[in-house]
């Protein structure tokens, strides 16, 4: 199966690709990825939804070029731009992975009319005491030095030598088991951990904590050493009336590690019918 109807647009300095059927009248799903990843990493996502879904995929700022650091509202507003140049009439469907969930969650607790749907992917409640309290010491410990290691190299890469920052971030990576490729991978990636721990861009001190005003459905890999949500957060949203969660048997990328069972979740999610909160 090929992409179909595929195009290009700029939108803020930022390359914006359009796929699928029905862009502009039919539902559309902007997808978000996270480190140290690029929009590649939807491809077979694509290939999945296309026959149903446009399709809007785009490389976060500075991962491959462009600024040093794009802040988190700048984000937002770079989002909503996006969201209103493909889809002005019609709110869109978010699929986000990994950083692209948090700069994701925040666009739709900013602009929850513009957002009918989210799918997230491996990250949930990030800044909630309750994800806190449930990691012990081996844990936070494991967050904070991986986390820290990828802060340092983007500092390292940004103000003195490039090839040293990405030396290593592919270290991090190749630690990390990421699917990857090395040689698309740049210290440049870095940015949004230099923002959490290093208070690069302003950070995310002013980050809403995850409450979605619109159905989600999140799906985890299972198999991981620690988890981005609570099992306070995973059960909440379980009950949620038109929300579901879903745990696969594989590590961070989902999409990647369990693709036919991820694609027809989200096919089969997207597909039933938006069950309004309010009346619930």
């Amino acid at each position: 199966m090929t992409v179909s109807n595929e195009s290009v647009m700029t939108i803020n300095g930022t390359e914006v690709c359009l796929q699928g059927c029905g862009l502009g009248v039919g539902q559309t799903v902007v997808m978000l990825h996270g480190w140290p990843d690029t929009r590649a990493l939807w491809d077979g996502t694509v290939l999945a939804l296309q026959d149903r879904f446009a399709c809007a995929r785009l490389t976060l700022p500075g991962f491959e070029q462009g600024p040093s650091a794009t802040s988190l509202d700048e984000m937002c507003d770079l989002l909503r731009q996006i969201v209103d140049r493909i889809s002005p009439d019609q709110a869109v469907v978010l699929l986000l992975h990994d950083w692209g969930c948090i700069f994701g969650y925040e666009f739709a607790m900013r602009h929850p009319t513009r957002v009918s749907r989210v799918v997230a992917v491996d990250v949930g409640d990030h800044n909630s005491r309750a994800l806190l309290r449930e990691w012990g010491a081996k844990e936070k410990l494991a967050v904070m030095g991986y986390q820290l290691w990828l802060a340092v190299a983007w500092l390292l890469g940004h103000r003195f030598s490039p090839s040293t920052g990405t030396r290593m971030t592919r270290a991090m990576a190749r630690w990390l088991r990421c699917p990857t490729p090395p040689e698309r991978i740049s210290h440049l990636m870095n940015y949004p951990y230099a923002m959490q721990w290093l208070g690069a861009a302003g950070g995310f001190k002013h980050a809403s904590q995850v409450k979605l005003a619109m159905p989600l459905l999140f799906v985890y890999g299972e198999r991981k050493p620690f988890m981005f949500h609570s099992s306070k957060w995973l059960a909440q949203t379980a009950a949620t009336p038109g929300s579901a969660v879903l745990g696969l048997p594989c590590g961070h990328w989902v999409m990647v590690s369990r693709p036919e069972a991820f694609h027809a979740a989200v096919r089969d999610w997207l597909d039933a019918p938006t069950l309004d909160r309010s009346a619930a």
